[in-house]
Formats: C-alpha cells, structure tokens, sequence
C-alpha cells in the first residue's frame, strides 16, 4: 500500500546573522545551507497495516508524511501509496488517502461542523446516502451528536480534534496518515481517539501510519514501528522484538508489608525506584520466575505487577546509540590521513619495525 524507496527530502534555508546590516546585505547578497530533512529512507507497508512513525523533534517524521500525502516534491527517490505517485495528485489518489495534524485545523473556525462536512462532501464528491451513511456511522463511534451543530471556536481541543477525525474520514480513506492525533488532549480523550483508529482501521481494513510522542498511543495501536533520527531509519520491525532486543531485563513493582533488608533486595534484581513502600526492581528475565515466586512467598508483598521497559526508554537508549555511532564515525574519518600523509606514515612504521 505504501513504499519509499531511498527517500530524500532536502531543503535549501537561506540564513544570516542578526541587525540591520546583515539585513540589508541579505538583499544583494544571500548565504544557503541544505538542511537534510529525509536522508534516503526505505520502507514498505501492507494494506490494513498498522505502524508507528517515531523519532525525536526534527527527525523528519512530519516531513515524510507530507511527500506520502503529495504535499511536498521529494528531492530524489521513489514514493508510491496505492500504485500512485503522491506528488502527481491524482484525483483517485486523494479519494484514498488523509493526513490529520493535530497542529492544524480544516474545520471552518466560526461555523458548526456540519457545514464543513457538507463542503467536504461537495468538494470530494460523496453520494449523500454514502455520505449520510458514514456520518451516522463516524457520529457514533466518535459520540459527536451533541458538537455537531456548535460553532467549532466554542468547542474545547479535545472535542475539536474529534470532529477533525470525522471531517477527513467522511469520504472514507483507505489509508490514514495521522501526525500526532492526540497532542495536548486528556486521558480519556487519548483512549476515545485510540479505540476510534483501531475501529475504522478494523471495519475498513484501512492502512494507518501514525506519529506521537504519546508512547501509550503507539503501544496501544501499533505491532510494528519505523523509528528516524536526523533523517535516517535506524529500525523497522516489531515492537516487541525491538524492547526484547534493546533491554531484555523486566520491570517488577510491588508493595512492601514487611521491611526487607537491602541486601536481600539485592539479590533479586537492581532497584530503580522507591516510592515510600513501592518499589520497582530490574530484573533479568531468566530469573523472573524465582524472583515471583520469593516476593510472594516468603517476603509476602502486595500489588505485584510485571512489565516491559517504557518505550520512551528505549527509545532513548536507542537514539543515544545512534548519535554515539555518527560521532565516533566522524572521529574515524577525521583522523584518517590524506592519501601522501597515509603512505609516509606507512613507511615509518615499516622503518620502525612494527
């Protein structure tokens, strides 16, 4: 459904220093750098998929998305979403696909919703009983009925982020392109949009690729993710595999009724939090089962809970390992001599005897 091939996004910046001079010189004299946005990245997605798009700010992610949905020209490398070219903008394309920002807003601010899928409706063309089929349908999963017919500037951020997810499904998408869906929304609005994209990516066997920097939501949503950083992928695969590969270890936290010596919690595993009388230990998970077994026999603990590693953490390290790999491959080329250097240095070492 969705494949890049050595995808590159550059973009020319034009930059100068602060004043009024610079200014001035600016207007006759211009100074660029190239900023690598997307640095040929390639990736493949399956109908009805599921994926998470994730990397730090600036890593390119939003980029991306935007030559997916036709919105930017890629500077080189090949894009295709449903065997169409996205930057040509096929009319049977755009049938197909959305983009939803959370950052952005397609509602006509002082009008209800209602008008606005009405516009949307003309503009892409939806037979009314289609379109009247799936409002019901949207209005139901979404509980829009009582924000239907309120101006959208009276809405609060989590009620306008609903009717945005309705407005870009009314003509019924077959790939969901989601930038952040649920930034600055509460709890219980989080979990409402995550069932939603789960039920239409169900019903409608419809490919979602989704950024957030809400680890819930991917975990919640997403059995596989693409991870960027400065532009390049650095892996592709299943989430489970990824936490089993980078931190095996489990995390296992519990409530303590009895004092426990500290050299006794030592040999059940590192300790990496202490709350009063909960703690949360490190621990391999090949001992695991002593580990349970000991906490709830003899050491009588209360609320025993089991988990992976944060993704955030992982995510971290990860990251962290990427940056240490670039800086240690710059020092590596920045202390390799020149050809003429190389060779003299070659032949004091054979002069050396070493």
């Amino acid at each position: 459904m969705i494949r890049a091939r050595e995808l590159v996004k550059h973009f020319r910046v034009h930059k100068r220093p602060p004043g009024f001079a610079s200014a001035l010189r600016s207007l006759v004299r211009r100074r660029y750098e190239t900023v690598k946005a997307v640095d040929g990245v390639t990736f493949s997605i399956e109908r009805g998929e599921r994926v998470g798009f994730l990397g730090p700010n600036g890593a390119g992610k939003t980029t991306t998305l935007k030559v997916l949905a036709g919105l930017l020209h890629p500077t080189s490398g090949e894009v295709e979403v449903d065997g169409f070219v996205p930057f040509r903008r096929q009319t049977e394309l755009l049938e197909r696909i959305t983009l939803v920002m959370g950052q952005k807003s397609q509602l006509i601010w002082d009008l209800p919703p209602s008008e606005t899928y009405a516009l949307n409706r003309a503009v892409f063309d939806v037979p009314d009983a289609q379109f009247r089929q799936t409002l019901d349908e949207l209005t139901e999963l979404l509980e829009l009925a009582p924000l239907l017919d309120k101006p959208t500037r009276q809405l609060s951020l989590g009620e306008r982020m609903k009717c945005e997810l309705a407005a870009a499904l009314l003509h019924r998408p077959t790939t969901l392109f989601l930038d952040e869906p649920t930034i600055g929304l509460d709890v219980a609005m989080q979990l409402a949009i995550r069932d939603f994209v789960r039920s239409y990516n169900q019903r409608h066997e419809a490919t979602v690729l989704l950024t957030s920097h809400y680890m819930d939501d991917v975990v919640a949503l997403c059995p596989r993710i693409i991870v960027i950083d400065h532009g390049v992928l650095i892996h592709d695969g299943d989430l489970k595999g990824l936490v089993k590969t980078m931190d095996p270890d489990k995390r296992v936290s519990f409530t303590i009724v009895d004092p426990i010596a500290g050299d006794a919690l030592a040999k059940l595993g590192t300790v990496l939090a202490r709350d009063g009388h909960r703690l949360t230990l490190r621990v391999p998970e090949r001992e695991l089962p002593g580990v349970v077994g000991h906490l709830l026999g003899p050491l009588h603990v209360a609320d025993l809970a089991i988990e992976d590693p944060p993704l955030e953490e992982i995510l971290r390290v990860m990251f962290g390992k990427a940056r240490e790999g670039e800086a240690n491959g710059a020092a590596a080329v920045d202390a390799t001599p020149p050809p003429g250097k190389r060779a003299e240095a070659d032949r004091a070492e054979e002069e050396a005897g070493t």
